[in-house]
């Protein structure tokens, strides 16, 4: 499944986002990340469903254009919380002072 290039984060960098808060033990960027990728994945299949079904093409439709304004809101807020919490935005390394804190909870 390739990525619109309307999409600010490929499904390669949501998924270093995962990988990154897996290991650091932030939950928060991933839940974003794991849920536009689960949208992404809803607009394909409706797309395929209008091929499949054309007499509820316009049912698929609406469902495939609401995938792609909840992952547009929630493409902003991981944009939002990625900065706030002062992730490397080329690298989308976790900021080292998300890791010493993880560090001394444990």
């Amino acid at each position: 499944m390739e990525t619109s290039p309307d999409h600010r984060f490929s499904n390669e960098k949501l998924t270093t986002i995962l990988d990154q808060a897996g290991i650091y033990m932030c939950a928060c960027p991933a839940q974003l990340a794991a849920q536009m990728l689960e949208l992404r994945k809803l607009h394909q299949y409706q797309l395929g469903c209008m091929t499949k079904a054309p007499d509820l093409e316009a049912s698929h439709r609406c469902i495939a254009a609401a995938a792609l304004r909840a992952e547009a809101l929630l493409e902003d807020a991981l944009e939002e919380v990625l900065r706030l919490e002062g992730w490397d935005k080329d690298t989308l390394t976790m900021p080292d002072n998300l890791r010493a804190r993880r560090d001394s909870e444990l």
